[in-house]
C-alpha cells in the first residue's frame, strides 16, 4: 500500500473517530430531562450542565431514588432543604413531588444557585450541597481545608471528597459532548 493511500486510511480513520466517539459518550453520558433542566438552570443563572452532573452523580438521572440518609429524587434533597427552597421560591412544599423530575429539578436548581452564592466557588458549594452547609463553613473557617481542588483530600469526609471530585469530572466531560447546551 502507498503512502498516499495509507494517508487516506488514516484520514478517514480519524474522521469516524471523530464521528463516533462524541455518539459514544453521548450513550455513556446522556442528559436526559435536558428541557427542564436547561430552563431551570437559565432561571438560576447556573451552566445546565453542571446541573446535569450533580444530578448524575447523585441519582444517575433515576426521579425515584431515595439515599438511606432519606435524600430525594433526581438531585438527591433533602426534605428540609426542599422545603426552604420550595418556600424561598413560593411553591407549595410536599415531600412525595420530590420523585417529580421537574419540582425535584427546579428546587435543586435553586438550592445550588444559593450555596454558590454563598461560597463563591464551585469547590465549597459542590462539598456543602453533600456535607452540608455547617460543616463547610467550619472547615473552611478552622483551615481544616482551604476550598481549593488540590486540596480536596482535606476533606474530612470521604463520601463529601470523593462527590465533589466526581460531579467535576462528570462536568467536564458534559462540557465536552454537550458544547451545543448552554
Amino acid at each position: 500500500m502507498g503512502l498516499g493511500r495509507r494517508l487516506l486510511w488514516l484520514l478517514f480513520l480519524l474522521a469516524l473517530l471523530a464521528f463516533l466517539l462524541p455518539r459514544a459518550g453521548r450513550l455513556l453520558y446522556p442528559l436526559p430531562y435536558r428541557d427542564s433542566i436547561t430552563t431551570y438552570a437559565h432561571r438560576e443563572g447556573l451552566d445546565p450542565l453542571l446541573v446535569a452532573a450533580v444530578a448524575r452523580v447523585e441519582s444517575k438521572f433515576d426521579p425515584r431514588a431515595r439515599s438511606e440518609q432519606g435524600a430525594m429524587g433526581l438531585m438527591q434533597l433533602m426534605p428540609e432543604t426542599a422545603r426552604l427552597a420550595a418556600g424561598h421560591l413560593g411553591m407549595p412544599f410536599a415531600p412525595d413531588r420530590l420523585y417529580e423530575p421537574d419540582y425535584n429539578l427546579r428546587l435543586g436548581s435553586w438550592y445550588l444557585a444559593r450555596l454558590l452564592d454563598e461560597f463563591g466557588d464551585v469547590n465549597p458549594a459542590l462539598a456543602a450541597y453533600n456535607g452540608g452547609r455547617g460543616h463547610v463553613h467550619e472547615w473552611l473557617d478552622s483551615g481544616v481545608w482551604d476550598g481549593s481542588y488540590g486540596n480536596l483530600r482535606q476533606i474530612p469526609f470521604t463520601e463529601t471528597r470523593e462527590f465533589v471530585r466526581k460531579v467535576l469530572r462528570d462536568y467536564r466531560i458534559y462540557r465536552l459532548l454537550y458544547s451545543d447546551v448552554r
